[in-house]
């Protein structure tokens, strides 16, 4: 954590809308040998059952999602601009075929037993406390559907947020 300090979930001062939506963030999960990371833009922050909390959603087609299935931990990761390219990459390429870190050029780190990437500006560590996945007939507007022709529905993810770690900079 070198090239972090780690602050409060409260003193966090994001756009939510803003780092999610429009910036993007990676999910990754995974143990101390193997782990994935996708590129995501769908998600948000909150307070759960008296406790700060992210939810994200992940497609079951999607690597990550077995490294998601697998462990109790993930982190969401955020970067600078500068790093959208690292963000196209993990978002098109499979790391089921190639190792996206690498292809991306980022460089994984450990904390708490969940990985995340030095290159981040911001990241959160946490530890699920929930998942339910998206069901078609619980859509309240139709239109919704149209973003599932294959009807992979994702898998939402809430995880309690136990570490927020913020660059140096």
């Amino acid at each position: 954590m070198n090239g972090f300090r780690e602050i409060d979930p409260f003193d966090l001062d994001e756009s939510p809308f803003r780092i999610i939506g429009s910036e993007w963030m990676l999910i990754s999960a995974g143990d101390g040998e193997r782990y994935n990371t996708m590129t995501a833009a769908w998600g948000g922050f909150g307070t759960l059952w008296e406790q700060s909390v992210v939810f994200c959603f992940v497609r079951p087609t999607r690597y990550t999602y077995l490294f998601m299935e697998k462990s109790d931990t993930f982190s969401l990761c955020f970067f600078e601009h500068r790093y959208k390219k690292v963000l196209d990459i993990c978002g098109t390429k499979s790391g089921r075929d190639t190792d996206k870190v690498k292809a991306a050029g980022i460089t994984p780190a450990w904390k708490d037993e969940t990985v995340y990437f030095q290159q981040a500006r911001l990241v959160l560590l946490c530890r699920k406390i929930y998942h339910q996945d998206l069901q078609p007939d619980r859509f309240l507007d139709p239109a919704i559907d149209t973003h599932y022709p294959k009807k992979d529905y994702h898998r939402m993810y809430v995880g309690r947020v136990n570490r927020v770690l913020a660059a140096k900079r």
